[in-house]
């Protein structure tokens, strides 16, 4: 199409743009300090006047340093894609974030998108009934029916192919600017939609020929956001839409940096935009894609109550044994959630929460990355109601646990790439735990940006 030719042009000139910018040394030193200095200078004006929010910036350091001290060819980093991806994260944080009109943008896309989903009530109330969907509000009847509608219309244009499209050109954006490869660029992209099992399906024939460094940064992007399904669940809790659909923008672009700087490349990519063909949807009519589409997210819904069993009863289990072991050595309140308080407490504080509301976003990060994001949205809804979090601590903590990284969804990321290609399991399982710790740094990335460029203020009137 007319459209399509026309993303893919001004793909090439910016691929172009930046290839010449990265060529030399010298161009790559001029090209970094140029950023560096116009960050400086934003911090500086941004801040003057609240200096405690340079805390965030404090936290992307440290970041930046723990990516680089974990690398695992730190002498072989491609510093275009670091310095640009994070750039782009920046940018585009001060796009739906700081910057008025796309602030309003991005709110009102959150609460379309609520209200789009919250259509599923009615028929989640028409099977089981006004009384548990409206009125007592159950949450595996209210809220996690909306997976069931969700499915059913992203399978919808998948058939359709406008699903492909989006994320076709949204990839060749990423890896004109960045750099990265196509495979690895349309995963970032596609994760803004999908899940971390969903869209690695759009590359499916590619899997087998990417190189060590794709296959982590395609398990990355899985990581660092989470599933288009999954909102009306968050959102139920206390989670502002704007805030969910900002971090999964922001995210993509940090996911490319940190994959690139924490597992760069060394092989020689076998794909290329000019040879890559997205797979196709099987099915036959859009009615088969729709009712597959409801049938599949049956799966989906059932991991999710059988998870959130598990692992609710599980912490209940732990706390009660270590509040046993506590009262036997005199330790008053021993819990799991308040061991996770106090390891985060340093993480939540530099990433721009006050010291005194840190323990809780402490408990928060400790509980989506041990535990799961469910049950860590489930206790910030908690946190919210009961005052113990400010706006501004609040949206902050959204943005630090809006990701899948966590042991089961990493069993999940090795069971769902290893059976695509059985032969390439030795690979994914070599770099799956890397790719779990970048995507958490790209979630807690997202977060310092935010405490950086939010006052209170906007954090009370965003979302």
């Amino acid at each position: 199409t007319a459209s399509g030719e026309g993303v893919s042009k001004c793909g090439s000139k910016l691929g172009s743009f930046f290839r010449q910018l990265f060529a030399t040394l010298y161009a790559k030193l001029i090209a970094v300090g140029v950023v560096v200095v116009a960050f400086a200078l934003f911090c500086y004006f941004e801040t003057r006047d609240e200096p405690e929010r340079l805390m965030s910036l404090v936290g992307m350091v440290a970041l930046f340093c723990v990516a680089f001290l974990v690398s695992k060819h730190p002498t072989k980093i491609n510093y275009r894609p670091v310095v640009l991806g994070v750039t782009f994260q920046f940018l585009l944080g001060l796009f739906c974030i700081r910057w008025e009109v796309g602030r309003s943008i991005f709110s009102c896309i959150g609460d379309k998108v609520a209200t789009f989903l919250n259509y599923s009530a009615e028929g989640a109330a028409f099977v089981y009934g006004d009384f548990i969907v409206r009125k007592e509000g159950v949450f595996a009847f209210a809220v996690l029916s909306v997976i069931y509608f969700f499915s059913f219309f992203i399978s919808i244009l998948y058939y359709l192919g406008a699903m492909q499209w989006v994320v076709l050109k949204l990839g060749w954006i990423l890896q004109s600017i960045l750099g990265t490869t196509v495979c690895e660029s349309v995963i970032a992209a596609a994760n803004i939609f999908l899940g971390m099992s969903e869209s690695p399906l759009l590359i499916r024939p590619y899997i087998k020929d990417l190189t060590h460094s794709e296959v982590h940064s395609v398990m990355t992007s899985g990581f660092a956001t989470v599933s288009g399904t999954v909102l009306a669940a968050y959102i139920s809790f206390g989670a502002q839409p704007a805030h969910l659909i900002t971090a999964s923008v922001m995210a993509a672009p940090a996911a490319l940096c940190f994959a690139k700087l924490i597992y760069p490349e060394t092989e020689e990519s076998k794909t290329r935009s000019d040879n890559i063909q997205m797979e196709k949807s099987p099915d036959s009519s859009v009615l088969d894609a729709a009712s597959n589409g409801a049938n599949t997210a049956t799966a989906l819904v059932l991991g999710i109550i059988a998870n959130l069993i598990a692992f609710v009863s599980f912490i209940a289990f732990l706390n009660g044994v270590l509040g046993w072991l506590g009262e036997l050595v005199g330790v008053k309140d021993a819990s799991l959630e308040n061991i996770f308080g106090t390891i985060f407490r340093p993480l939540a504080f530099v990433m721009g929460v006050p010291w005194d509301e840190s323990y809780y976003v402490g408990k928060l990060i400790g509980i989506k990355t041990i535990v799961n994001e469910f049950v860590a949205y489930q206790k910030l809804g908690e946190f919210i109601d009961g005052n113990f979090l400010s706006s501004r601590s609040a949206a902050i903590a959204t943005y630090a646990i809006c990701g899948f990284a966590n042991p089961s969804s990493m069993g999940i990321m090795i069971g769902t790439l290893s059976a695509m290609v059985p032969d390439k399991r030795g690979v994914i399982t070599s770099v799956a735990f890397r790719a779990f710790i970048t995507g958490s740094i790209v979630c807690f990335m997202t977060a310092s940006i935010g405490g950086l460029l939010m006052d209170a203020k906007i954090f009370n009137n965003f979302g």
